[in-house]
């Protein structure tokens, strides 16, 4: 059960990609909580047919599936208005960034 638990976390984040944009798959593991971890998000996606999956790219916007998949991939995100520079998402436009969570303030020792 622990092991799903970061899946389950990047799915959830991958669903709250909003139409018209894109993230990486390196910023979805981040948000996550789990830096370093864009292979974890990879995993996340496959067989999981309810993602919006063509939303999220790798690095520098880049287009990571092969064959039919990038063709798909890219069909669907111009289809969503996202715009493309050469091969790859006009990132600085179309990027998705995450909330960050909010900084909770260090707890203050009990005065004796």
């Amino acid at each position: 059960m622990a092991e799903t638990t970061p899946i389950l976390a990047i799915r959830s984040l991958i669903r709250k990609i909003p139409k018209g944009k894109v993230s990486t798959y390196g910023a979805v593991a981040e948000a996550a909580g789990i830096p370093r971890g864009a292979r974890i998000a990879v995993r996340a996606l496959h067989g999981a047919a309810d993602l919006p999956w063509h939303r999220v790219v790798a690095s520098g916007g880049r287009i990571a599936t092969r064959g039919e998949s990038a063709f798909e991939q890219r069909f669907r995100l111009e289809s969503e208005g996202v715009r493309f520079a050469g091969k790859r998402v006009a990132m600085a436009e179309f990027e998705y960034k995450f909330p960050r969570p909010k900084k909770r303030a260090p707890k203050q020792p009990a005065k004796t």
